[in-house]
């Protein structure tokens, strides 16, 4: 974000120049020229690739205010490749069976439980959109906050004997990553197999010493989507934001955690840090494998395959879960699909915490419908965070949700990261995603989709808690905030598609 408000001021400064050397009228020549021959070409194309017309017309109006640069701007953060598909899946070998098993399930699914029966559709929707498998021997237990969370993780690959594996956006060079670091080596050479895939822009930071001692110790570490120009403009704007560890495919974690400090010691100014993460031990890890397999295959062409990393499937009983992904290597926008599905069938209840609040069209929509509906819609947002521009973003969507009579709330008490929906009784997603554009429809994230009365219930009584740290926001005071909180909000609204 700074980098965009030095990108203005430096197209500022220049006007400004160019107004002081030549005179209006050739000004307003060279202007034209540069808009003929940049934006109107770019802003058609936009026009035809018929994206969401929320999209298109914030790009169109970024290319026609800053041409040139806008251009520059969308070339690097702009482009879509879900339709192209940004790298194929079809070599690796896990698919293929989990592709016949997900057929098998769509044919028996109306024999499990009344409480997969009441979420059918929910689950042939991630069935169909991501070959997503219904898992039932399950146990899932709710980590709360980055001390419970680093406890579990570093007591479970204390006791891995085969292999384990990391996925993480962010992996800091701190105490904490140090401290995994150490571990991890003490491991490998223990003998067991340690691979790790680190977003080579959310872990910008990790040091190449850092990289290369974990290295000349046998552990295998590769960046996903390595950005180095010129390539630049084709893969920084597509993050890997899944946070995900597995030891021996029996034990796995994700959740809204990543590798660092922040997560346990908070951020200056702004608090302690608010977030959730789950492990989960049966079923499900098997998928939640599959996963970490094809983002492997992808960085260096590597399958992972054989029960020694895929357990097999034991349908014991236990807590219902559907582990999905999405990306822009997926066919749907499966995730924001699923979200989608369980607001808009909601009967009683829709409770949300996101730190970031920019919902796409059908989402925003279908939470309106169902406070109209009298449906109890309630939303948790942070007061403060840890981005400026989408946090305003953030709260310029508060205003109509309020009006459509969603309850919505600031969360006071530091920052919050959690990223969980509750539905009814008996649904609640947890996972990476944030409930805005870019996790929705540009990131890859992964999410857990749990069908069952006491996992739901334990995350309510987590939700309450959260609300009681929050403030709610009333109608009437918000809209009497200053003119000026209103006008950045608008304008953080109108890029929001592009965040």
């Amino acid at each position: 974000m700074k980098c965009f408000f030095l990108l203005i001021l430096n197209i500022f400064t220049t006007l400004v120049f160019w107004f002081n050397m030549i005179e209006w009228s050739v000004f307003w020549q060279i202007f034209s020229l540069v808009l003929l021959v940049t934006a109107i070409p770019v802003s058609i194309m936009i026009i035809l690739e018929k994206r969401s017309p929320y999209k298109t017309a914030a790009w169109v109006l970024v290319l026609i205010l800053v041409p040139v640069f806008g251009v520059i701007f969308y070339l690097i953060f702009g482009q879509e490749y879900r339709k192209q598909k940004l790298f194929s899946r079809s070599g690796i070998k896990s698919l293929g069976k989990i592709r016949n098993l997900s057929l098998k399930q769509l044919r028996q699914i109306r024999t499990k439980s009344n409480v997969i029966h009441d979420k059918e559709n929910i689950i042939r929707l991630l069935l169909n959109n991501s070959n997503s498998l219904l898992t039932t021997g399950n146990e899932v237990k709710i980590l709360e906050g980055g001390k419970n969370t680093f406890e579990a993780i570093f007591e479970a690959i204390k006791n891995a004997a085969h292999h384990i594996h990391l996925e993480y956006y962010i992996f800091s060079d701190d105490k904490i990553g140090n401290r995994l670091k150490d571990l991890l080596i003490e491991k490998s050479l223990q003998g067991v197999e340690v691979r790790i895939i680190i977003d080579d822009v959310g872990s910008w930071g990790l040091k190449q010493k850092f990289i290369s001692e974990l290295r000349l110790n046998g552990i295998e570490i590769y960046p996903f989507m390595e950005v180095r120009f010129p390539r630049l403009t084709s893969q920084v704007n597509f993050r890997n934001h899944r946070k995900i560890l597995i030891v021996d495919g029996i034990i796995g974690f994700t959740g809204g955690i990543n590798i660092a400090d922040r997560y346990i010691e908070g951020i200056k100014k702004i608090g302690p840090w608010r977030d959730i993460h789950l492990q989960i031990t049966g079923d499900a890890v098997a998928c939640m494998q599959v996963v970490f397999a094809a983002d492997w295959y992808f960085c260096i062409n590597e399958n992972l395959a054989g029960v020694k990393y895929f357990k097999p499937f034991t349908e014991n009983t236990g807590t219902a879960v559907q582990i999905s992904a999405s990306g822009p290597d997926s066919d749907w926008e499966s995730i924001s699909q699923a979200f989608f599905a369980a607001i808009a069938n909601a009967r009683k209840k829709v409770y949300i915490v996101t730190p970031y609040l920019m919902p796409p069209p059908d989402i925003l929509s279908a939470l309106k419908v169902a406070a109209l509906s009298s449906i109890d819609v309630r939303i948790i947002i942070p007061r403060r965070s840890d981005a400026l521009i989408p946090r305003w973003s953030s709260f310029s969507y508060v205003s109509e949700l309020l009006e459509a009579g969603v309850k919505m709330y600031f969360y006071e008490t530091g920052f919050i990261h959690s990223k969980y929906i509750i539905v009814d009784d008996a649904f609640a997603t947890v996972g990476t995603t944030n409930l805005d554009f870019r996790s929705l429809e540009t990131n890859f994230e992964i999410n857990a989709f749990i069908y069952d009365v006491g996992f739901t219930a334990r995350l309510e009584a987590i939700f309450m808690t959260d609300l009681q740290n929050s403030r709610e926001i009333l109608r009437s005071h918000w809209e009497k905030r200053p003119w000026h909180k209103k006008f950045r909000e608008s304008m953080a609204h109108i890029v929001s598609p592009l965040l």
